[in-house]
């Protein structure tokens, strides 16, 4: 998997409607690093372009938060960049879930209207545009659930008084946690190099 962002205009101009573009998004940098959900997406992908008939020609990866409420093409430019080539080359993009577009009704109506082909593999190649919304309607309603789940827990929490938030680290060595002491160690090993 590699994070492409450099298709030129003669690979695309190379693509047909039997190519794809593949694109993958994760939430966070944490998740871009182990690979945590890319592997999954990967692996859809790859089935459902198999099962199709579709070469996918190229590989791109995105991080960058699902939750934002000012979702545009300006904060995704990889998926910005996905779109300009497969519209060049009048090529498909497989997404593995349609959340990995977008939680937002607004932004995957936008993605409709760019004209071009976008495929989510769970959901089919030939989705009636009319569906395709309500499934975003129902991953935006998700995205609200999962926010209201994860307030309730963390006051859930407070109320039994865990301490929420980034303990500071002393305080954490203190308590005896085994990778804040192996964090302090680390610190005072660098603090002794000679600069």
């Amino acid at each position: 998997m590699s994070d492409t962002t450099n298709l030129s205009m003669s690979d695309a101009t190379n693509l047909s409607m039997s190519d794809a573009i593949a694109y993958m998004r994760v939430s966070t940098a944490e998740q871009g690093r182990s690979g945590l959900g890319l592997e999954a997406q990967q692996a859809a992908i790859k089935a459902f372009a198999e099962r199709e008939g579709i070469a996918v020609t190229q590989w791109l990866t995105e991080v960058q938060s699902g939750k934002r409420v000012s979702d545009t093409l300006d904060d995704r430019p990889i998926l910005k960049a996905a779109l300009a080539h497969a519209k060049a080359a009048k090529c498909l993009i497989l997404v593995s879930k349609l959340d990995r577009l977008s939680r937002d009704v607004h932004f995957i109506s936008g993605l409709m209207v760019q004209r071009v082909e976008f495929v989510v593999c769970e959901l089919g190649r030939n989705q009636d545009p009319f569906m395709l919304h309500l499934f975003a309607a129902l991953a935006e309603k998700e995205r609200a659930l999962i926010s209201q789940r994860t307030k309730a827990a963390l006051a859930a929490l407070k109320a039994r008084g865990v301490r929420l938030g980034n303990p500071r680290p002393r305080e954490a060595a203190l308590r005896g946690g085994e990778a804040t002491r192996a964090l302090w160690a680390a610190r005072r090993v660098l603090a002794q190099k000679p600069k």
